[in-house]
This record gives C-alpha cells, structure tokens and sequence, in this order.
C-alpha cells in the first residue's frame, strides 16, 4: 500500500511540476524584458528547486566515451557480454588498443542505487585496467515469471562472472557485495577451481557489522526479520514490468539515507537556489551532477534484502564461519592463493572502522605478503570510492597492489 501511496503521490504532483517547468522557461526567456531581473532570478530559482526535488530520476548512463592510456585517446565502448534477469555484465570495450591491460572485475552494491554510482570508480580504473562491471536491474522492471532472487542467486551471478572471465582476474567488490563476493572466492577456492581470482579488493563492506557498529547496523539489530518483512516490503504498483513483484523500494532506501545526513541535503538546496539566482553555474552543475545521480534510485527483490538482512547484519554469519550457500559451507580459510586488499574511510558512517579489515582475521590462511589493508583519512562512505582523494590517493593504491598480484599464487 505504502508504494501505491507514494505513485499516486508521485503522479498528483505531475501538473504542478510540469506547470513549474512552463514558468521556469518564460521567465528565462530572452524575450522577456524581465528575465535579469532579482525578482525573474529568485523566482525562477525557486521553480527549479521545487521541479528537482519532485522529479521521478530514471537510471542514469555511464557515458564514459573514451580515456587517454600512455598519452594516446582511446574509445570506450559499452558492451553487455552476459545476460541475466536481474543483471548484465557490462564491458568497457577499448576500440583498437591491441594491448588491452589485466582484467578487472567491479561488483557493484545492489542497495539501491544504480551501478553508475560507480561512475567515477570505473573512470580512475580504465587507463590501467580492462573494466568489467554487475549492472544491476531494477527490481520493479523485472517480470514475476523471471522467478525470484536472493543472496543465493547473488553469488551464483559472481560465481558465473568469475567463471566467464578465467583465471587471474582482479575483483574489486565496493561495499555491500563485499562478502559475497568473498563467499564466492572461499568456494572457488574451496573446489580447487583455476578460475580462483588473482585478487579481491573489498571497499567499505560489512564483513563484520559488529565492529564500530553504524546507525544503519544497530536499526538492523533491534528489530525482528519479521517486522521488516511486514513493513518495509511491498508490491510494485502497475504500470511497471515487474508488477506485484514483492520488493524494498529504493525511495525507502533513499529515505533512510538522506535522513542520516538531512540538514547537510536540505542546506545543499538552499545553496541550490543561492547560486541559481546568482547565475552561478559550475556550482549549479556541480548540484544537478550529484543529485540526478543520487536521487537515482532501484527496487530490490524482497528475497535477496530479507535474506542479506538476516545473514550479514543479524546473525553475522560469514564472520561467525556457519554461511552455507546451496548445502556448501563457506569457509574463508580455503582461500590461500588469492591476494586480498581491504579499504576504509576514516569518517565511514555506513561501514564503520574495522568492519572491512575483518576480512584479514577471516581469511586466515592468506600469507601476509599478499594482503595490504589501507585506512583513508578524511573520507566517508561514499569518498571510498569516488571523488579527489578517490582518484588521487586511493585509486593508485589499488592500482599498485594488483600489479604487484598479477595472478594467483
């Protein structure tokens, strides 16, 4: 009811945001002897704040067109290699580079944003590597006879992709896919598999939630499966594809999120309007850059939330060593040729400090000389993995200690 509620909401306020658009335009029009005006500006301003705040935001592109790799321009083209109903393994494709660089798996978190979240991540990563990244599917456009999706299914995606792209492969999982990507290398592992990656890079995941535990981990804690299940699960409303698809909608996700840091949101509008009536526009850019990015959410299958819930911040089951996946125990000790890098951010209000690193007590049997843990200071969730330190500090770190593990050992 609680999604209808919110479509319904969505589809009342069309007229007022398309009216809000018309005014915009007139007032900004040249032909209107008003439109350098403070009173033009500040009103246009308004409009345009109002418009993007009630904006339904569909997925965004990645719209990486090319990079530049030992002083040459190379063209980047997008290509989907494998199919699946809830992801496609999307390529970056380099046209006419004869020498592609080592192969690099990215894991995108399926937590309510889109992949191109990652944007930034895959830009730093192309000159030096062959970028391979899970794009997820949105769950409302997912059909119900395309049968249903939980953790389970998540690692056998990983396994797949693992398996599809060979031996020596680098992943780098960016948050939440984090032990699952760890729970398909312990079972590789495990089967003696040659398609066990080269390395695995974990960024500001929660292996163990029970370290420096975050808003987001003690919610999870204080209430019983069965209360999320009955109030934050819902069926997707018609018209989309996967109607009376039981989901997590992202704008509860959104919500969440945006709650934990309002006032830092609702002041970064006021300087929306601020600079829009000052004309002045790299800050304005810079805005709508983020937020069509941000504001850019997807649907989960109800399964796979319930189930990551359950085992990964209630009962801590990949940290605690009892995670089975299709009858087979997940034991990180099998992981022995694998090299493993875990990142943090100093500030982390997501992952907090020491949830990540304990990947290193868990994979136990990796020797010391093919693990590296880095503590990023000054940053927060999200500078992990995108923005100046991102590219300037963290990025070449990862770069460095992939090269230096260029296959298993």
């Amino acid at each position: 009811m609680l999604y209808h509620l919110y479509a319904l909401s969505h589809a009342a306020v069309t007229p007022w945001r398309t009216a809000a658009n018309l005014g915009r335009l007139a007032l900004n029009h040249p032909a209107n002897p008003l439109s350098y005006s403070y009173p033009a500006k500040a009103a246009s301003a308004a409009l345009e704040v109002f418009e993007s705040l009630t904006r339904h935001y569909g997925k965004p592109a990645f719209g990486i067109r090319s990079i530049e790799r030992r002083g040459a321009r190379i063209t980047i083209q997008e290509e989907v290699v494998r199919s699946k109903a809830f992801c496609e393994l999307k390529h970056f494709g380099r046209v006419g580079d004869a020498s592609p660089p080592p192969r690099l798996l990215v894991v995108a978190p399926l937590s309510g944003h889109f992949a191109t979240l990652l944007r930034g991540t895959v830009e730093a990563l192309l000159p030096d590597f062959d970028v391979y990244v899970t794009d997820w599917i949105d769950a409302r456009e997912v059909p119900l006879g395309a049968g249903r999706f939980d953790l389970n299914d998540y690692i056998d995606y990983v396994l797949e992709f693992m398996r599809l792209l060979g031996p020596d492969l680098h992943v780098l999982a960016v948050c939440q896919p984090g032990p699952a990507v760890l729970a398909a290398t312990a079972l590789l592992a495990a089967a003696d598999d040659a398609c066990q990656p080269a390395t695995v890079t974990i960024m500001g995941s929660p292996i163990d939630t029970r370290r420096s535990p975050t808003e987001p981990n003690r919610l999870a804690k204080t209430r019983p499966l069965s209360w999320f299940e009955h109030n934050v699960i819902n069926l997707v409303p018609f018209p989309h594809r996967g109607c009376m698809r039981r989901v997590y909608p992202g704008f509860l996700q959104l919500t969440g999120f945006m709650t934990m840091n309002l006032e830092r949101h609702l002041s970064a509008h006021r300087q929306l309007y601020h600079n829009l009536v000052a004309g002045d526009g790299d800050s304005v850019a810079a805005h709508r850059a983020f937020y069509d990015e941000y504001l850019a959410v997807m649907d989960l299958p109800a399964e796979y939330y319930l189930q990551t819930l359950k085992v990964v911040f209630q009962e801590h089951q990949l940290a605690e060593g009892v995670m089975q996946h299709r009858g087979h125990s997940v034991d990180l000790r099998a992981i022995r040729r694998t090299a493993l890098m875990t990142v943090e951010g100093e500030k982390d209000d997501i992952s907090g400090i020491g949830q990540t690193q304990a990947a290193h007590e868990l994979c136990s049997n990796i020797p010391a000389a093919r693990r590296v843990d880095y503590v990023q200071p000054g940053v927060g969730h999200y500078g992990v993995f995108n923005g100046s330190r991102w590219r300037s500090e963290i990025a070449p770190r990862i770069r460095d200690f992939l090269y230096a593990h260029p296959r298993r050992a």
